[in-house]
């Protein structure tokens, strides 16, 4: 069983930015990790299994929908908290934060923004609670960086529409009650629905065999002429707007969590430093250990500002899809460059379960690709300083 020794660091004093409420969320998710999760999910990883017991108390401590309104069931927090929650989280784990990010950005962030009342009164809470889980369907076997070029559709049938189609590399989808997904119309516009479990003809196979996010669960979606009832349905978004909103909210808290891996990875190799001992003093002492520490401690720091001002921005409602991109790509690139000079650090016990930063480097190896590649973000970037379109 692991021994969580987990301390913060804030080499600048960001916390002085940050208010009492955000410091008290995070005290308390960071509480709940080190008693409920840090103890178990090396062996969850081991045997690639989501610990899905655990979904009562991210309902509880406001990991699903942290931004979402009371009156659907949310705390209301702001982007910020959300940023803080998702931190922590990935702190521990990236499959766990992703479990989190999806059922708040990809599931309860559409039916809040895009949803009918009665449709948010019938899912958000639940959500809100754990009592539900949902996924969010867009990538497809064949369309990944290019979502506009789906084939998932459905057809009018009277009171319902028929829904064929699949959908692959979806997270939370093996134990998924609903999926938020997206499928061209017959005038091959894309629109947004709800299909839930046990709508026949609704598939969820397992992805098996994965090396990474191994401590989450992946899945397909698959719909085979599915009756979805039109209340169903999202009633005015249309077009890539939509899905695209949902990946903006997703991208922003994997900033926020890629942090977290880079700050567990700093945390461990500083700490092995001050008490591996060789050639009769401990690693921390020779200059090319402290060469990395700097690094990393510095790259960590320009993140956490980063994350920080993204987070104003955000609940200034100021926050550009290109800045968040940015955000996505600096912090997930600077954790896996955490990640892998503390692995050298550590040497051999490195490569353990006994400590988490393998863990941890292939958990970035998604992160880095999915919600927009580390290429495409980068495209997005250039495309926004220069005005020119890379992608045609």
């Amino acid at each position: 069983m692991a021994d969580d020794r987990y301390q913060g660091h804030d080499y600048y004093l960001v916390d002085d930015l940050l208010t009492e409420e955000h410091k008290l969320i995070r005290e308390t998710v960071r509480t709940w990790v080190k008693q409920n999760v840090s103890p178990i999910i090396e062996e969850y990883a081991q045997k690639a299994e989501f610990p899905i017991h655990l979904l009562k108390g991210l309902g509880e401590i406001g990991a699903f929908g942290p931004y979402i309104p009371a009156e659907y069931g949310g705390p209301g927090l702001d982007q910020i908290s959300y940023g803080i929650i998702m931190q922590e989280l990935e702190r521990c784990d990236s499959g766990l934060r992703s479990t989190a990010s999806v059922q708040s950005s990809l599931v309860m962030f559409p039916i809040w923004s895009y949803a009918t009342e009665a449709q948010k009164q019938k899912w958000l809470p639940k959500l809100a609670t754990g009592e539900l889980l949902g996924c969010f369907g867009l990538t497809e076997p064949d369309h990944g960086s290019n979502p506009n070029g789906m084939v998932t559709n459905f057809k009018d049938a009277g009171d319902h529409v028929i829904l064929n189609g699949a959908k692959m590399w979806i997270s939370n989808a093996p134990f998924a009650d609903i999926a938020v997904v997206w499928a061209k119309d017959e005038e091959g516009t894309i629109r947004g629905l709800v299909v839930e479990r046990g709508m026949e003809g609704f598939t969820t196979p397992t992805t098996h065999g994965k090396w990474s996010l191994r401590a989450s669960a992946t899945g397909e979606l698959v719909f085979d002429n599915v009756k979805v009832p039109k209340a169903n349905l999202f009633p005015d978004i249309r077009g890539l707007k939509g899905p695209l909103s949902c990946l903006n909210s997703a991208r922003y808290g994997i900033a926020w969590g890629a942090l977290g891996a880079a700050l567990d990875c700093y945390d461990t190799a500083l700490r092995y430093s001050k008490e591996r001992i060789q050639f009769g003093k401990p690693i921390g002492s020779f200059q090319l250990q402290q060469k990395k520490l700097a690094e990393m401690i510095t790259e960590i720091t320009k993140a956490q500002l980063l994350v920080w001002r993204l987070g104003v921005l955000k609940n200034d409602h100021r926050a550009s899809p290109q800045q968040i991109s940015m955000a996505k790509r600096n912090n997930v690139e600077i954790a896996l460059r955490t990640a892998r000079e503390a692995r050298q650090m550590l040497g051999g016990m490195g490569i353990t379960g006994e400590y988490p930063i393998m863990r941890h480097m292939m958990n970035l190896e998604s992160v880095v690709t999915y919600e927009g590649t580390h290429d495409i973000h980068l495209l997005i970037t250039g495309m926004d300083v220069t005005g020119f379109n890379a992608f045609n």
